[in-house]
C-alpha cells in the first residue's frame, strides 16, 4: 500500500488551526513535529535520563497522509454535499457538516486537486493570523504501517488519580503509589486518548461534579474515553452520542478494556442537536452531568439545545476550545440561561463549566 505525504512548514500557532481546517478537505489526521519544549510533567512520563536539548525555533511541520492507488488517485474522506454547500469559508456554518466531518463520504482525488485544495486553505487561513512559510512538499511512502508507527511515541501518563496506560505497558510500583484509578487504552487513529490538554481538562471536572449513581451524557464521546472515566469516579450510567459509526468498535474494545459492557455506556449514533429521534432516544431532563467535549463551532449551537435533557441544578462541561474562543462558548452558556460559570486553562485550551438554573 502506498502513501502519499503532504508536508506543510509552518509555525507552532498555527498546528491547531491547520488541522482543523484540513478536514473540511479529507484529511483527517495529521503528524506534528516541532521542537516545542516538554513540560515538567511530560519529562516525568518519558524513559529516559536525559532528555536531549533544543532550541525551539517555533517551526512546526505538519504530515497529512492519502492512500494512493495504482491510477495516481487518492482516497480521502469529506463531508456529504449538502453539508459543504451550508458551510462557510470562515468554517462556519451547517453544525451537522462540522460534526460529521470524521464520517462523511470517502472520494477520490488527484494529488494536483488535493494540493490545490491545501493551499487554498493555507491561503485563506494567512488572512487572519500568522502560518510562518506555509510551503507544501508532497513524496511518497511505501510504509504500510505508518499508522502504527506513533505507537514508540505513546506512553503511559497520569491526569491526576488517574492511569492512562495503553495495552503494551505495565503500570510501575510508583504508578499505582501516585493514582488510584487505571484507565486501560488500545488507542487507535481515530479517536483521542486522553493525552490531549482539553480532554484532561474534562478530566479534572469530572473528579470535580462526578457524584455517586448520577447520570451522565456525553455528546460527541468518540471512543468513550471520558464516559468511561465517569464511571470509574461513581457515575451509575452513562450514555454517548456520536456521528461517526466508528464509535462502535472504539467503545466495545475500551468498555471491554475496562470492566465495563454496553449496558454501563449506552452509545447512540446521530446528531443530537437537530435529529428529534436521537433526543428522543436520549431522554429529556434526566442527566446530572452533561460533557462535550467537541469544536467551539458546535459547542455554541449545543448550548441552547442541550439544557433539555438535564435536570435542574445539573452540571454542563465543555472543552475542545482554544483560550480565544473561551468568552465566545461561555457567552453561548450565558445567553442559553446556564449559571454559575466556571473557566479553566491548561496551555492554549480551556474547559467551560455551567449549571442549569
Amino acid at each position: 500500500m502506498k502513501w502519499m505525504r503532504f508536508r506543510i512548514r509552518t509555525n507552532e500557532e498555527a498546528e491547531d488551526v491547520i488541522i482543523s481546517e484540513m478536514v473540511d478537505i479529507g484529511l483527517t489526521g495529521a503528524q506534528i513535529e516541532d521542537k516545542v519544549p516538554l513540560t515538567a510533567a511530560e519529562k516525568e512520563q518519558m524513559f529516559v535520563d536525559v532528555v536531549p536539548e533544543q532550541e525551539d525555533d517555533g517551526i512546526a511541520y505538519l504530515n497529512f497522509f492519502a492512500e494512493l492507488a495504482d491510477d495516481n488517485t487518492l482516497t480521502v474522506t469529506i463531508p456529504d454535499e449538502d453539508a459543504e454547500d451550508t458551510s462557510a469559508s470562515d468554517g462556519t456554518g451547517d453544525v451537522s457538516y462540522q460534526m460529521e466531518a470524521a464520517c462523511g463520504k470517502q472520494v477520490k482525488k488527484t494529488p494536483e486537486q488535493l494540493q490545490k485544495e491545501i493551499r487554498q486553505i493555507l491561503d485563506g487561513i494567512s488572512q487572519y493570523m500568522d502560518i510562518g512559510d506555509g510551503t507544501i512538499s508532497v513524496d511518497v511512502t511505501e510504509d504500510i504501517d505508518w499508522m502504527n508507527n506513533w505507537k514508540q511515541y505513546f506512553h503511559k501518563f497520569i491526569v491526576d488519580d488517574v492511569l492512562i496506560i495503553p495495552s503494551w505497558e505495565e503500570p510501575s510500583k510508583e504508578d499505582l503509589e501516585k493514582t488510584d484509578k487505571i484507565f486501560h487504552i488500545d488507542p487507535g487513529t481515530a479517536f483521542g486518548t486522553g493525552l490531549h490538554e482539553s480532554t484532561q481538562l474534562c478530566i479534572h471536572q469530572l473528579g470535580k461534579y462526578i457524584t455517586p449513581g448520577c447520570e451522565v451524557l456525553d455528546v460527541g464521546t468518540g471512543s468513550g474515553v471520558l464516559s468511561i472515566l465517569a464511571l470509574m469516579y461513581g457515575a451509575g450510567h452513562c450514555v454517548g452520542t456520536d456521528l461517526d459509526k466508528g464509535a462502535i468498535p472504539a467503545i466495545a474494545e475500551n468498555l471491554e478494556a475496562n470492566g465495563y459492557t454496553d449496558k454501563d455506556l449506552k452509545l447512540i449514533i446521530g446528531n443530537i442537536i437537530d435529529d428529534k429521534k436521537v433526543q428522543d432516544e436520549v431522554g429529556y431532563e434526566k442527566y446530572d452531568v452533561v460533557l462535550a467535549n467537541i469544536l467551539p463551532v458546535v459547542l455554541v449551537p449545543l448550548a441552547p439545545v442541550i439544557g433539555q435533557f438535564m435536570k435542574k441544578g445539573a452540571v454542563f462541561i465543555t472543552s475542545g476550545i482554544m483560550n480565544e474562543k473561551g468568552e465566545e462558548v461561555a457567552a453561548a452558556h450565558r445567553a442559553a440561561g446556564f449559571t454559575d460559570i466556571e473557566m479553566i486553562h491548561q496551555g492554549d485550551w480551556v474547559s467551560v463549566t455551567s449549571r442549569k438554573a
